[in-house]
């Protein structure tokens, strides 16, 4: 994809609309539709790395209440002809069709390359990349497993919903409640996949959500991995003008 000199891809993660309730949450939605119809005016493509949501999931013919505003933004900005491409993290990652559907926005279950004028990109959510992690790696595994998804179906939304909800704010496997803070590069398991990757391909810039931290960090010469932050604590977002990153505060 080429740039234009007049326009910019955005990036964003980590909004977990719905947490710790609905209401408490609304302000949040307001703030980031706010966002979205500000950065549709000059925007190229703009990036959703994950966790829009802190629960979601699609049975055949339902999906969770709510979260109107956002999804109708989405549609009008996808309906002007601005891609969007949304990453699922690890509370929306039962995901299916329904934003390609509906939406006519690509989901990506994994990490994906991309080239904006000739800067290459690793995106994806980064939750279960690089060392550690090992509890939540394996409860992934059964998560998305297809016979785990079908059982599921079985509960009436209204007790599956709801015991989804409590979980992802309880779990700390899946909410992935750390310590806010700076581990240390040698701690941060995304610096380390990073790294580990240079060793095979170049890459300009890994760009990772999940850690709910806005951070830049050099892991090569011509390398920088950054961490969008969320729109919990932080609202901090990613913007790339042809040549260079920035992380930015709304």
């Amino acid at each position: 994809m080429t740039i234009s000199s007049s326009k910019k891809i955005y990036f964003a993660s980590d909004q977990h609309l719905g947490a710790p309730t609905a209401e408490a949450s609304f302000p949040r939605e307001q703030k980031f539709v706010a966002w979205l119809d500000e950065v549709k005016q000059d925007a190229e493509a703009i990036f959703l790395l994950g966790d829009l949501f802190d629960f979601w999931f699609e049975y055949k013919t339902v999906v969770p209440r709510g979260f109107v505003r956002v999804l109708g933004k989405l549609a009008e900005i996808r309906d002007s002809g601005i891609p969007i491409y949304f990453f699922v993290g690890n509370h929306d990652l039962w995901m299916g069709d329904y934003f390609e559907k509906e939406l006519n926005i690509p989901v990506y279950h994994t990490i994906k390359e991309f080239t904006f004028n000739n800067k290459t990109f690793l995106i994806g959510h980064g939750d279960g990349l690089g060392p550690g992690d090992k509890g939540y790696k394996r409860m992934k595994k059964v998560f998305v497993h297809p016979f785990s998804k079908w059982l599921y179906r079985w509960l009436h939304p209204d007790i599956g919903v709801k015991l989804a909800q409590y979980l992802s704010v309880k779990n700390k496997l899946i909410s992935g409640d750390e310590d806010v803070r700076f581990l240390g590069e040698d701690n941060e398991w995304l610096v380390q996949y990073a790294k580990y990757k240079l060793e095979t391909k170049h890459y300009d810039f890994f760009v990772f959500g999940h850690r709910h931290l806005p951070m830049e960090i050099q892991v090569g010469e011509n390398s920088k991995y950054i961490n969008l932050g969320d729109w919990i604590g932080y609202f901090t977002y990613g913007v790339f003008n042809g040549n260079t990153f920035e992380l930015k505060k709304y």
